[in-house]
């Protein structure tokens, strides 16, 4: 069995924002799917870094939901900063069972393991400078990470990280995040969040201690990267 990781699927099979008017973007749902299918099998994990629809409700990503849920292995969700359908967690998982979505999960203040790994993580914040109320939303997401961190280890394995915003760029760094994953010593982090010519700039490689991995859909070819087999 193996563990793997993409982000920002943006999904849109519910509503009319279609992605592959981007560059890059075309038929990306098709390619998607053969290049899971391919890797991914019934007892695998993947982790979802956030953008997973573009829906604005629970009922609009119905449609999206459905599509992940088709594929091989267990989904494991992180919510991103255009998952607007994103609700409590305890709706959100009546919502998977009610429609027999028994594949989906989501991180949110907890931990799941796979093989020897413990996979926890949220959203992330990246702060600028001058953005109003930007800095209680970044406390509140440290805070989410530090609670999910901690299921992690209860666990037991290995915890790694998985973000939506990356931590640390070449223009910021989240100091409260990195912070945290350098105190609860974290070897690990992948996330996804950057697109195009943003890329270019993602820190990727060893920094600290800690190993960053890019994980954008397009970025990886919209093919899941594996994060390691058990």
């Amino acid at each position: 069995m193996s563990l793997f990781a993409i982000g920002d699927l943006h999904l849109s099979f519910g509503s009319a924002k279609p992605m592959d008017i981007f560059s890059g973007w075309e038929n990306y749902e098709k390619r998607l799917e053969k290049n899971w299918r391919a890797l991914v099998k019934a007892g695998d994990t993947v982790v979802i870094a956030g953008d997973l629809s573009w829906a604005m409700s629970l009922d609009g990503a119905l449609k999206d939901f459905a599509f992940l849920h088709s594929l091989p292995g267990e989904k494991l969700l992180v919510k991103g900063n255009h998952d607007y359908w994103w609700s409590t967690k305890k709706k959100m998982e009546s919502f998977f069972e009610e429609k027999g979505f028994n594949t989906i999960k989501i991180i949110h203040n907890n931990a799941y393991k796979a093989g020897g790994a413990a996979v926890c993580g949220t959203r992330g914040w990246l702060l600028e400078e001058d953005e109003d109320g930007g800095r209680k939303v970044l406390e509140r997401e440290a805070g989410r990470l530090k609670s999910s961190i901690e299921a992690a280890k209860k666990l037991g394995g290995e915890p790694i990280v998985f973000l939506h915003y990356p931590p640390l760029s070449e223009q910021a760094v989240s100091s409260e995040l990195m912070t945290i994953l350098k105190n609860e010593q974290v070897k690990r982090c992948y996330y996804g969040h950057l697109h195009a010519q943003a890329t270019r700039k993602a820190i990727t490689g060893e920094r600290g201690g800690i190993t960053f991995s890019l994980v954008s859909s397009d970025y990886i070819g919209f093919c899941p990267k594996l994060v390691e087999k058990y």
